[in-house]
């Protein structure tokens, strides 16, 4: 979790950066914005910070050589841990590789922000941080006046909506060694082909702790079941619904995973567990991500991923069933007469 209630904005330098396949240019300013407006300084904590309350995936910087100094933003972004009066300089550095990064046709030109913070908190603990923010998508806003007891309305165009931050990731000074902790959020371009924010111009991965495990294992697992059995094994779609369901099951009541218990008590099958670690293993090495048989579960990371397990059965534009229990409860048929499938649903209640 980052909380920002300590923080302080050090120093802070806004450049401009186009799309460089379209031939856009960049501009670069000459020294840092000073900041002498105490409003100003709260709101622009705000905009930058308020977004990542809610972040619970830690990435790092890296590259695919394994050598952190080809990584340019971990490159500037230790310099200026290292002294911090080379911010300004270094900004404009990142301001350039970030142009350079700009090569696909869908990416917006818009302000790039750098920011040096003091006391920003990031899982219990506070750091200095240097926040990379950038700006695309403008809007409109009124103004309202009151002159002489009468209220004028005016507007202002090209305007910034404080509560809406493009683009935006944050380095903590720690765990350097590691690619330091950074934390991120793209909420314009969330296509593979725009993916340039995380990938080219950052070059992130999922740090590997038991948040990232739990939400790994649980995708992993449900793509299995909706995907790998469907190809592999007979199973009907009420079958595949409580498969999901054991799992989500077993993740909320309990604190630690264990592969082979949770292959026994969710899968408890010889053939399907086989065919779920050989799953696992592939991901594993496509990915090159390594997950323990056994972490800790984390509860951010389960609830994360609930929201993505649908228990659903839909049966043409009429019916919808939510199972969330037994299957034997319900149970598939033929009415010859009909002409039409059905289901028959056992319960004892009616509420």
């Amino acid at each position: 979790m980052i909380t920002n209630f300590e923080a302080i904005l050090q120093t802070l330098s806004i450049h401009q950066t186009g799309n460089k396949l379209l031939d856009e240019k960049y501009k670069l300013s000459e020294q840092p914005f000073e900041i002498n407006d105490d409003v100003l300084n709260k709101i622009l904590i705000q905009y930058f910070l308020a977004p990542f309350e809610k972040t619970t995936e830690i990435y790092r910087l890296s590259h695919p050589s394994e050598d952190l100094n080809l990584n340019e933003v971990f490159h500037f972004a230790e310099i200026i841990f290292n002294d911090p009066e080379t911010f300004h300089a270094n900004s404009q550095q990142l301001a350039k590789h970030l142009y350079d990064a700009s090569n696909h046709p869908k990416i917006k030109s818009g302000e790039l922000y750098i920011a040096y913070f003091n006391k920003l908190q990031i899982e219990g603990e506070l750091h200095d941080a240097i926040g990379i923010f950038k700006s695309e998508t403008k809007e409109t806003y009124l103004t309202v006046q009151n002159n002489n007891n009468n209220f004028e309305l005016g507007y202002q165009q090209e305007a910034i909506n404080i509560k809406k931050l493009d683009k935006g990731c944050v380095i903590f000074n720690s765990e350097k060694e590691e690619g330091y902790k950074v934390a991120v959020i793209d909420l314009t371009n969330r296509s593979t082909d725009a993916a340039y924010w995380v990938d080219d111009f950052l070059k992130l991965k999922v740090r590997n702790d038991n948040y990232n495990q739990t939400s790994a294992t649980l995708s992993i697992y449900k793509d299995f079941v909706t995907k790998e059995l469907e190809t592999s094994f007979d199973l009907t779609k009420t079958d595949k619904i409580d498969l999901l369901n054991r799992s989500m099951k077993y993740f909320k009541e309990n604190e630690t995973f264990n592969m082979d218990e949770f292959a026994f008590e969710v899968i408890n099958n010889e053939e399907g567990i086989q065919s779920f670690k050989n799953y696992k293993a592939s991901y594993e090495q496509e990915y090159n991500t390594p997950i323990a048989d056994s972490f800790a579960i984390s509860n951010a990371a389960v609830k994360k991923q609930a929201r993505t397990f649908k228990s659903v059965l839909k049966l043409d534009k009429n019916f919808h069933i939510y199972i969330h229990g037994d299957k034997e409860l319900i149970e598939k048929g033929f009415d010859e007469e009909m002409n039409l499938n059905y289901y028959k649903v056992y319960f004892r209640v009616e509420n």
